[in-house]
């Protein structure tokens, strides 16, 4: 069997994904997030026509289950751009649901994370190409040991790549030990992100060490203001042998968050000045195309 990746028009070799934004959001509301949801098309439309413009291939929306994915836009948008997009399936942290939303997938979550990748989405018959968790301030409450398991099982049956929002970069180390150390998902599954927002070059070492995939996925909103660490953190990395585990992604949560055209705008040059052109593409291209074909 030959890996693919799985965008929502169907698989596609791996070789043909193009410059990849590693995590981004189409779409995304919450209500941690009143009024600033990404839910219009037609702005949709605009920022992955923009990222295309500059060269941009693929797009990985990490917007997880019942978060205003808005599953049925994706193809049409992926069509008539030709920009490839990968959807998630998976959950967030519990504060972004209504705790009836919760009790109703509690008995089932593995199995919907398993639906929601082999069959489709809802009617849709979109599948997802990955599963999206997160991880909590430092450490893992109940709900992400919850999620965690159900995602650990749905890769085992399949080999879908878990990735991980690490709330402002924390607590990674906590996540392998218990995706990877107990719950036995291969390191090179788990994605692990916002590892820019906190710049502790040694947890990033470790992380890489236990063979992770690690996403430096900004710049997100303003109260991140790290991104001057980056180049040095992803030279480190690089310096050490891991030039193979690293991710970019825009990340845009927000109306205001300069995001993916951002991206291959102003940040891929940047880093192609600080890490050379030859580094910045196996980024952009090579280990994302690991990273999400299974």
């Amino acid at each position: 069997m030959v890996s693919a990746a799985h965008t929502v028009l169907g698989e596609v070799a791996a070789d043909r994904l193009g410059v990849v934004d590693a995590h981004d959001h189409l779409f995304i509301r919450s209500p941690l997030l009143p009024g600033q949801e990404l839910d219009d098309v037609a702005d949709a439309a605009v920022r992955l026509s923009g990222f295309g413009a500059l060269g941009g291939g693929t797009v990985v929306q990490w917007t997880p289950y019942k978060m205003g994915r808005r599953i049925a836009e994706l193809p049409a948008l992926s069509r008539d751009l030709g920009v490839h997009i990968i959807a998630a399936t998976g959950l967030h942290q519990a504060a972004h649901y209504p705790a009836e939303l919760l009790d109703s997938v509690r008995d089932r979550l593995a199995e919907l994370f398993l639906t929601e990748l082999t069959e489709g989405i809802g009617d849709t018959g979109v599948r997802a190409g990955l599963i999206k968790v997160a991880g909590g301030f430092h450490g893992l409450d109940d709900h992400a040991v919850f999620t965690m398991r159900a995602a650990a099982e749905a890769n085992r049956r399949t080999g879908a790549p878990i990735a991980v929002h690490l709330e402002l970069g924390t607590g990674a180390l906590d996540v392998l030990d218990l995706l990877c150390g107990q719950l036995g998902v291969a390191p090179g599954s788990v994605i692990l992100g916002h590892l820019n927002r906190s710049p502790d070059f040694t947890v990033h070492r470790l992380a890489a060490e236990a063979g992770a995939r690690l996403a430096f996925d900004g710049p997100s909103r303003a109260n991140h203001a790290t991104d001057w660490r980056m180049p040095d953190a992803l030279r480190a990395l690089a310096d050490a042998g891991f030039a193979d585990r690293l991710l970019l992604g825009g990340d845009t949560v927000t109306p205001d968050t300069p995001g993916m055209t951002y991206l291959l705008r102003r940040v891929r040059p940047r880093l192609e000045l600080a890490l050379g052109e030859a580094l910045v593409e196996q980024i952009l291209v090579t280990n994302p195309a690991r990273a999400y074909s299974w």
